[in-house]
């Protein structure tokens, strides 16, 4: 195999625990130095292609500055989701004062991590995931990963592989990525690895005492070890009219398919409540040309999970883009012929529209469970910090409450990462591991052209701390409880928040006092 090689920087350049994007031909590298020593991987992270260069660097983990994907620097290993691939690693070496960055003619720019072989001689167990999410995807792909040899069986009550959730009220409603673009993989990588994927599979029963799965086709299943993932059914409002036409909720890629095909001939809309999928339903609508309305009983968008003044900034960034906003009221009724034609409020106001959609939350899909303890307001399966609920059953994502290892609360946190995070972690157990579940749980938010990422978790807090501007649109807030910083959110401070998510990580956050008492570089605190 031919290489290209490059002069990429003098020894001088980088200090321990510096690193840099350089080039070695065509090929964009990220160069790193720890511990004296030189190292070359991919420059960009495997999820959306984040420089990593602007991310953060903590030992021999470099963290993506976007979604905080982890990636080993030694051996470019995908430490954490919601990247599924792993780094490429360059040969270095060190001519003199310059550092050498060896490049292969044919090098990728990610690559598909380490898989074991299906064996079912060698290992006749069964593994089963009930879901295709983020959980569920990350779940089968950690299971080949770590050694698993028997068979997975990964159940999907949906016609499609598993594909990005996020960008179904992101980017692919706004039309930025396409419909290929959507899968996480392809049939054939299924196929390679032995995953055997399962689709319009829909659940009846589970019952945990004899390990049987019992389906809707009347089919039935047995397994030695199950990963139950199967996120959230959204809430529908229990109001009459509701089953007109043209009124949506927003989970699936059919949900997505059914609003934008009615978008298009439609010319106003009316989204029911400000949780962040009726809020990006809001901005991704408008930005199709609809005139749309947002209906919620919040007196602010946002303000129970960001406080008033971010989602005051919310309402804001969207107002200014043309949405209207009526807010401490409900929809009472929908009327239409066949199809939706008002929204009737509360008050008895009558909001004409031609489209709804309604975002008001989801609630976990557990109802076909027996032998599990649930919870008893949402339903979600509680699980101990090995996210086990059962003898050989494991839950992660939406329906997982799991122990917060941070504050020891009961948690459930519906976030595409830490799903991810979720199954990684659900699935190494189920193997035999026992690693306990110790994320950080991450979220981002981007509506019209004002970005969000949330660090951590706080469901109150005793005071926000604000480091930047609001009305500049660039800053982080800390939300502080007893002093300790449960959470932050920030705007265009991308670097400073994947360095919160380590620091939280590595329990080295600092207190409240600290942050009010001094200007903190807190890339700078890691290196330290």
């Amino acid at each position: 195999m031919s290489t290209h090689s490059a002069v990429v920087a003098k020894v001088k350049d980088l200090q321990n625990g510096e690193m840099k994007q350089v080039a070695v031909g065509d090929t964009d590298v990220l160069l790193a130095r720890m511990n004296d020593e030189f190292h070359a991987i991919g420059a960009y992270c495997t999820h959306y292609k984040a420089p990593l260069a602007e991310g953060v660097l903590s030992g021999d983990r470099v963290i993506c500055p976007w979604h905080n994907a982890c990636f080993n620097l030694v051996t470019g290993d995908l430490q954490e989701p919601p990247g599924l691939d792993a780094q490429p690693c360059y040969a270095v070496r060190i001519d003199g004062e310059d550092v050498v960055v060896s490049v292969p003619d044919s090098a990728l720019q990610q690559r598909t991590p380490a898989m074991v072989e299906y064996q079912p001689d060698v290992d006749q167990r069964t593994f089963i995931v009930l879901g295709a999410g983020a959980a569920g995807s990350a779940a089968v792909e950690a299971l080949r990963q770590i050694g698993f040899a028997g068979r997975i069986v990964m159940l999907t009550d949906e016609d499609k592989l598993p594909y990005d959730r996020t960008w179904l009220s992101k980017d692919y409603f706004n039309g930025k990525v396409s419909r290929d673009e959507m899968p996480l993989r392809s049939q054939k990588f299924y196929d390679e690895h032995g995953i055997e994927v399962l689709l319009n599979k829909r659940v009846e029963r589970i019952d945990a005492t004899t390990r049987t799965i019992a389906f809707a086709d009347s089919e039935t299943m047995t397994y030695d070890s199950l990963l139950l993932a199967t996120g959230g059914k959204p809430r529908q409002l229990d109001v009459e009219g509701v089953d007109l036409e043209n009124i949506f909720t927003l989970r699936s890629f059919a949900d997505t398919e059914k609003i934008l095909s009615s978008a298009k001939n439609a010319s106003r809309a009316v989204v029911i409540g400000s949780s962040f999928i009726g809020m990006e339903a809001a901005a991704g609508l408008t930005q199709q040309g609809l005139q749309v309305t947002v209906v919620s009983p919040s007196s602010v968008p946002f303000e129970k999970i960001l406080g008033k003044e971010i989602g005051q900034l919310f309402q804001q960034v969207h107002e200014e883009e043309g949405v209207k906003f009526l807010l401490g009221t409900k929809a009472k009724k929908f009327e239409g012929n066949g199809k939706v034609e008002a929204v009737i409020l509360e008050n008895g106001d009558r909001l004409a529209t031609d489209l709804v959609v309604v975002g008001i939350g989801v609630q976990p899909a557990t109802e076909f469970l027996e032998g599990v303890e649930l919870h008893e307001k949402d339903r979600s399966v509680i699980v101990d910090e090995y996210l086990c609920a059962a003898d050989d059953l494991y839950a992660a994502g939406d329906i997982a409450r799991y122990p917060d290892w941070r504050t020891g609360e009961s948690t459930r946190v519906e976030h595409w990462r830490l799903a991810a995070q979720h199954g990684r972690i659900a699935a190494y157990n189920m193997a035999g591991k026992s690693i306990k579940f110790a994320g950080i749980p991450v979220f981002w938010t981007m509506q019209f052209q004002f970005p969000l990422r949330y660090v951590g978790h706080a469901t109150e807090w005793d005071e926000i701390i604000f480091d930047g501007s609001l009305q500049e649109r660039e800053f982080i807030a800390f939300y502080v409880k007893n002093n300790q910083v449960l959470a932050a959110a920030g705007s265009q401070r991308d670097t400073e928040m994947a360095a919160i998510s380590e620091l939280m990580r590595l329990n080295q956050m600092p207190s409240a006092i600290e942050l009010r008492s001094s200007n903190i570089d807190l890339v700078a605190r890691i290196k330290n």
